[in-house]
């Protein structure tokens, strides 16, 4: 189940003269959400709580949410206390859940698993590849020179982000070209999983304008010269990117181009990322539909 909300509601109800029902909105999938905004004394909480609890068990309602902000920190115990567990926290809330069947596994989604980061092959037409020396972090201080590489923000576009990355690291403006490839790695930072897309850029300018906060030194550096690099050689992953990186300059290599397109399950604009390869998908599709 999910926390999204559609119209109809759970009202606030009278149970006696001093307990009322929490208000909560029905999510999409069997469940409730509770978004606290006003005060309220721990054990008024805690009476309400329960008594919402009982009353949702004997709807069939499953799950419920409560959506804590910071002002409300003192209902957090109570919640605890009820059999409620954390499920992920924001930096204005804390969000809490509880499933009400009594069965041994429960469908409320897990938090987010993964993080999603980028690395720019950005080259010039001298087959010189944009690279830099990072202040911190493993590489700190070894004299490595990498790609460009950050982290997509919320509600950034893949490509977007890769764009962003290279102009704050080093001021150079470049277009997005292609994702060439992808890795999936786990145990990354705060024990989540990472997703690393590779990405292929073109310059737009030329002129290294390095962030002195976090990069060290950036520079353009001839294509072989990067690929010699025992950081390169020594790391078969690292090795094995830039061999795509070189047959993709070399036209032997075709990676993933983008395509924005409406959804119509969610009423939103998206980005598809695909290796079109010259050829169009609804041909393809046509022509297996003739041949079926």
């Amino acid at each position: 189940m999910s926390n999204s909300t559609n119209s109809s509601s759970v009202e606030p109800a009278l149970l006696s003269e001093n307990v009322q029902m929490l208000a909560a909105v029905d999510d999409d999938h069997g469940g409730v959400i509770v978004e606290m905004s006003k005060p309220m004394d721990a054990e008024t909480f805690a009476s309400s709580l329960r008594a919402s609890l009982s009353d949702w068990k004997n709807k069939g309602i499953k799950g419920v949410w409560i959506k804590l902000p910071r002002e409300l920190v003192n209902l957090i115990q109570p919640a605890l206390e009820e059999g409620f567990w954390f499920h992920h926290a924001e930096p204005s809330y804390l969000m809490l859940v509880y499933w009400i069947p009594n069965t041994e596994h429960n469908t409320i989604p897990a938090n987010a698993s993964h993080k999603v980061r980028i690395g720019a092959f950005v080259m010039d037409d001298r087959r010189q590849v944009l690279v830099v020396q990072e202040k911190n972090g493993k590489l700190r201080g070894l004299g490595v020179w990498k790609l460009p590489t950050g982290t997509v923000d919320e509600g950034e576009d893949l490509h977007v982000g890769a764009l962003r990355e290279v102009k704050e690291e080093t001021g150079i403006d470049t277009e997005f070209v292609e994702v060439l490839a992808f890795r999936q790695s786990h145990k990354s930072l705060f024990e989540k999983s990472e997703l690393f897309f590779l990405c292929l850029l073109r310059p737009l300018s030329f002129e290294i304008q390095r962030q002195e906060s976090e990069i060290d030194a950036a520079a353009w550096m001839p294509i072989d010269d990067f690929k010699a690099q025992p950081f390169v050689q020594n790391n078969d992953i690292w090795k094995h990117m830039v061999e795509i990186c070189s047959a993709r300059v070399d036209g032997s290599y075709t990676g993933f181009s983008s395509t924005y397109l409406r959804s119509t399950f969610t009423d939103s604009w998206n980005y598809l990322y695909w290796n079109q390869g010259n050829r169009d998908p609804h041909s393809r599709a046509s022509n297996m539909n003739n041949n079926s």
